[in-house]
């Protein structure tokens, strides 16, 4: 199975970066954790992407605030997918970041979720790995109906008490 790979700008985006992780884990879907700075590492960051498919990763996950150039500077030294996550780190709750994820110049795009949203980062390169790997796909679809009959159940409840 690939890997994927959860690299932060800053050890401060742990936090938020950590529920992809557990997802990841939850998954049984073998991961590295890594820090590089777009702006102050950018030649390790350069070279970590360039080399990820090579050594057997098969999605990348970026996660960064304020300027969050992370995802854009590993995807344009890649061809692998990458999701990009903006961190709420600053005075504009988290705009400034996704403003500067989701607004890729053609032919370099990163997918980009929901600021904060590091679950649904690593649920979507499950999605890609699952492409090829029927065992990650019958673990998502599992999920999704167990998801379903949560909220089912609760609607069956809400009827209950409200519906007469």
């Amino acid at each position: 199975m690939k890997k994927v790979a959860v690299i932060m700008g800053s050890d401060s985006d742990l936090p938020v970066v950590k529920k992809a992780i557990d997802t990841l884990s939850e998954y049984g879907v073998p991961y590295e954790v890594h820090v590089y700075s777009a702006h102050r590492t950018p030649e390790e960051a350069r070279s970590f992407s360039m080399n990820a498919r090579k050594n057997g990763f098969g999605a990348i996950i970026a996660a960064a605030g304020k300027a969050a150039h992370l995802a854009g500077a590993l995807a344009a030294n890649t061809t692998l997918p990458v999701i990009g996550i903006p961190v709420k780190s600053s005075n504009l709750d988290g705009v400034d970041a996704l403003l500067s994820t989701v607004q890729m110049p053609s032919g370099i795009p990163v997918a980009t979720v929901a600021i904060d949203g590091a679950a649904n980062a690593a649920l979507l390169s499950i999605e890609m790995l699952a492409i090829e790997d029927a065992g990650l796909a019958e673990k998502l679809d599992a999920a999704r109906a167990k998801a379903s009959a949560a909220v089912l159940e609760k609607n069956r409840k809400i009827s209950e008490e409200f519906n007469k």
